[in-house]
């Protein structure tokens, strides 16, 4: 299985690790086209505080589960985003992990939610910067949302995008619909919007492995009488429209604090990854010394700012933690994930990746 595996690593991320590294970075359209029809979901983590990985690691490890590792435009731009990390340090200490944690099991590396506000080309111009470093860095796949635009506009900016990316070999998913934060009004996606968007994106040539839509769900933490509205028989719509244009799969956002036996229906509705990011962040600052949370919160609340922005300007501090703090990280990382591949149904996946492959 292995080598099977291995044989479809990049050959940029190849050079990086080196021809005797058993780390398994494979390219997001091999994984979900591969995987297209088995009912499982790929979990994708965003570790926007990288002591939660090493945790991750292990229970994929354990669980023969194929991941996804994320890293969003907002989170880590050219400039670092609100963690600190630009796309070359993300991949360097993922794959510094990887190599640490003797992780073997396949994984991509995602480039989530390229966001482009408008059709200007200032706009496309800091996109296409921000895709080749991260193409340089070594990301395997990558989400481009341009849906607040017009929607011939969306497919303009989509097509003109993501050429090098296709052309690379890469994963590629679009995205159609805004999943709103906690306590925003959602504006579910029309499966009228779903056929138009995907027909325009095929007369351009352009063909998303995923599809993320606007279900219901939320990013962020649910507070306290909130409740889950996700409509999967719309996602299940939605799904059976998409996959005529040759998509493999759906894109669940905004799992963090959605209960698991609803998590675990997603996959009979063509959910093929579930994006998971605020929940490791919770995880960390959970396993922070208490003085550092108590500046990180002081901090946030003197300058109106979700915690989350946070995390750059206390980054030296984070990655200085002590060592009993990281490993309380990772162990509470590992538990985790291993309740959401479970639930997922993603347990053995690397397995039947490779015997997908092996075909």
């Amino acid at each position: 299985m292995t080598n099977t595996l291995l044989a479809k690593v990049p050959i940029n991320i190849k050079e990086k690790l080196g021809s005797s590294s058993c780390v398994c970075p494979l390219s997001g359209k091999d994984v979900f086209n591969a995987l297209k029809d088995e009912h499982l979901i790929v979990m994708g983590c965003n570790p926007r505080i990288m002591h939660v990985i090493p945790g991750i690691m292990r229970a994929a490890q354990e669980l023969d589960a194929v991941v996804a590792f994320e890293l969003s435009r907002a989170e880590g731009d050219l400039d670092g985003g609100y963690t600190g990390l630009t796309p070359e340090s993300f991949c360097s200490t993922l794959l510094s992990h990887a190599e640490s944690c003797r992780f073997t099991k396949p994984f991509v590396i995602h480039a989530d939610h390229i966001f482009i506000p408008d059709n200007s080309q200032a706009e496309r111009d800091s996109a296409r910067s921000l895709i080749e470093a991260q193409i340089a860095a070594g990301f395997t796949s990558f989400a481009m949302d341009a849906s607040c635009t017009q929607l011939e506009q969306n497919i303009a900016i989509i097509a003109d995008l993501a050429l090098p990316i296709q052309k690379a070999g890469f994963g590629l998913e679009t995205e159609l619909g805004e999943v709103k934060h906690v306590g925003s009004e959602s504006r579910l996606t029309e499966v009228s919007e779903v056929t138009a968007f995907l027909a325009g994106l095929q007369d351009k040539g352009v063909c998303p492995q995923l599809l993320a839509i606007d279900n219901g769900s939320k990013s962020g933490n649910y507070l306290d009488g909130q409740a889950v509205n996700i409509d999967l028989e719309r996602t299940g719509e939605i799904y059976q429209a998409a996959v005529q244009f040759g998509v493999t799969g759906l894109v669940q956002h905004g799992i963090t604090g959605t209960p698991l036996r609803i998590v675990g229906r997603f996959s009979d509705y063509g959910i093929r990854k579930g994006n998971i990011g605020t929940l490791w962040q919770n995880i960390a600052h959970a396993g922070f010394p208490l003085d550092l949370m108590d500046e990180m919160r002081k901090w946030s609340r003197e300058n109106n700012r979700d915690i989350k922005h946070a995390t750059a300007v206390f980054k030296q501090e984070i990655d200085a933690i002590p060592a009993e703090n990281c490993q309380m990280i990772s162990e509470m990382a590992f538990r985790e994930a291993v309740e959401f591949i479970k639930a997922f149904h993603a347990q053995g996946s690397a397995t039947k990746l490779a015997a997908r492959f092996a075909e």
